[in-house]
C-alpha cells in the first residue's frame, strides 16, 4: 500500500486545496505517548471529509490540532497557505454539544463569536447577517428565544449559525449531532449536507458512525488505532445531493461494508 498511498490520500478534485497537514505527529508525556503518526492530507475547496476510527485513536487529537487549539509535535499545518499555529477566525468548529449561554438569546449566542473578536458594536452591526443566517438553518421566528426553550436539534442549528458567523474557510464538526436520537440526526445531517452545497463550504468530521460517515462525505479516512494514521481513504463516489432513501442501496451498503471491514482488520493488526 505505501506505493500508492500519497494518491489515495487526496480527495477529489472539487476546487483549490484549502487545508493541508504534512507527516502530522502527536506525542504526550514527555514523548512517551504517540497520539497520532505521519498524518497527511489535503482538503479542496467545497470538499466533505470524514474520518472516523476507534476510541482512542486520535481522532479528537487530529481536529484540535487543525483547529489551532494544540499544535502539533512534528509536521506542518497550513490552512490558505498560512501555517496554523493558533485559534484562528477563519476556522469554524462545532462540538457534540450546542454550548449556548442560557442567558442569551439564540440570536445573542450567534453573534458572541464577533463581540469576543471585535467588540460589541461590531456584533450589533453582525445581527441582520445572523437573521439571514437563521433564514438558512429554517430558524426564522426562532431568534429572540432562549436555549432553554429549543429543542436538541434546533440548539445545533443555532451553533450552526454562530459557527458560520466568522464566514471561515474550513468547517471542522466533531461528532455534532451524537446527542440526538437518530430522526433528528438523519434530519440534521441533510440540513448540513444542503448549507455546506449552499455556501460552497469545506468541511472535515470527526465521527464514529459508518453510515453518517458515508452520507456526507466525498473521501472517508480510516484511521489506525494508537498511534493513530490513516489507514485508508475511501473515495464516496455516490451522486449529490445526498438523500435518506440512498442508505437502503446496495452501493451505500458496499461502502459501509468496505469501511468497517477496514476498521475490524486494523483493530486486530
Amino acid at each position: 500500500m505505501t506505493g500508492s498511498v500519497a494518491l489515495e490520500m487526496r480527495p477529489p478534485l472539487t476546487g483549490r486545496p484549502v487545508y493541508e497537514l504534512a507527516h502530522v505527529g502527536k506525542t504526550y508525556a514527555r514523548n512517551q505517548v504517540t497520539a497520532l503518526q505521519d498524518v497527511s492530507l489535503v482538503l479542496n475547496k467545497g470538499s466533505f471529509s470524514a474520518v472516523i476510527g476507534s476510541s482512542g485513536c486520535g481522532k479528537s487529537t487530529l481536529l484540535k490540532i487543525m483547529a489551532g487549539l494544540i499544535p502539533p509535535s512534528t509536521g506542518r499545518v497550513v490552512l490558505q497557505g498560512e501555517p496554523v499555529i493558533g485559534a484562528r477566525r477563519d476556522i469554524g468548529m462545532m462540538f457534540q454539544q450546542a454550548t449556548l449561554f442560557p442567558w442569551r438569546t439564540a440570536l445573542e449566542n450567534v453573534v458572541l463569536p464577533i463581540e469576543i473578536r471585535d467588540g460589541r458594536a461590531a456584533a450589533m452591526a453582525a445581527r441582520e447577517r445572523a437573521r439571514e443566517l437563521f433564514e438558512v438553518v429554517g430558524l426564522k421566528g426562532f431568534e429572540d428565544v432562549y436555549p432553554g426553550e429549543l429543542s436538541g436539534g434546533m440548539a445545533q442549528r443555532t451553533s450552526i449559525c454562530r459557527m458560520l458567523i466568522t464566514e471561515p474557510a474550513v468547517l471542522l464538526l466533531d461528532e455534532p449531532f451524537s446527542a440526538l436520537d437518530e430522526l433528528s440526526r438523519d434530519f440534521m445531517n441533510m440540513e448540513l449536507q444542503r448549507i455546506c452545497t449552499e455556501r460552497d463550504a469545506t468541511a472535515f468530521l470527526v465521527t464514529h458512525s459508518i453510515p453518517e460517515a458515508v452520507i456526507l462525505s466525498d473521501v472517508v479516512y480510516v484511521m489506525k488505532p494508537r498511534p493513530g494514521r490513516i489507514a485508508e481513504a475511501v473515495t464516496i463516489d455516490l451522486p449529490r445531493p445526498r438523500t435518506l432513501d440512498m442508505i437502503t442501496t446496495p452501493k451505500f451498503g458496499g461502502l459501509v461494508d468496505r469501511i468497517r471491514g477496514l476498521l475490524d482488520r486494523e483493530a486486530f493488526l
